[in-house]
């Protein structure tokens, strides 16, 4: 099997982990994945549901977003994945959602505060706000990249719009999606009853590092 051809089948699976995970709703949200080795980038086609995508509908576009190989159309958001994979040359995977928590939290336009240790392992700190943006343009690409310039997180919710991912695989940026959706409620819950704790900053910092480079399989 071809890199891109195993990246459309990859891509193809992972999308079904958004559905899986409640993360989307009808055709909302995309992933994307940067062929290894290629300036190609693979991404979910534009308007298409999630049990329709196959391997062969997922569009191949170079890092400009021009279409390469494919059929459809290519996500409206194909500009913000490749201005983020232009800038971040260490990004292999991209993911978007409008899932609900971490969206209603962006919705506010607040950024979700440290106070979990499940939110140090994952992120490093808070998951931070990014500026408003339309889409279709590379904006919300600029947004994105340079927010988390200045932040260890992995996430970023986008102010009134949802949230972005990133990873050194699509996988990972999964991942993030997963765990941002995850904090994002507890900490709703958490402020219904009262208000939050925040952690330490070297509380924080001790929790990032062994997440980072002991716990798990090395």
């Amino acid at each position: 099997m071809t890199a891109v051809a195993e990246v459309r089948r990859a891509v193809t699976e992972l999308h079904q982990e958004l559905v899986r995970n409640q993360l989307v709703a009808w055709t909302s949200g995309n992933l994307s994945a940067r062929v290894p080795g290629e300036d190609l980038v693979v991404i979910k086609p534009s308007g298409v549901t999630y049990d329709a995508l196959t391997p062969e509908s997922m569009v191949v576009v170079d890092l400009d977003g021009e279409v390469v190989e494919g059929e459809f159309a290519p996500s409206s958001d194909t500009a913000t994945h490749c201005f983020i994979y232009r800038a971040m040359p260490d990004v292999g995977g991209v993911a978007h959602t409008h899932s609900g928590y971490a969206t209603a939290w962006a919705a506010r336009g607040e950024e979700i505060p440290c106070v979990l240790t499940a939110m140090a392992d994952e992120f490093g700190g808070p998951i931070p706000l990014g500026p408003f943006a339309l889409i279709g343009g590379e904006e919300i690409g600029h947004g994105i990249v340079e927010t988390l310039g200045s932040h260890r997180s992995p996430a970023v919710l986008m102010r009134s719009h949802g949230v972005f991912t990133i990873g050194a695989t699509a996988h990972d940026a999964l991942k993030a999606a997963v765990m941002c959706e995850d904090v994002a409620r507890t900490v709703h819950l958490a402020r219904s009853l009262g208000t939050p704790v925040p952690l330490a900053q070297e509380e924080i910092d001790a929790l990032y590092d062994r997440y980072q480079n002991v716990y798990g399989q090395r």
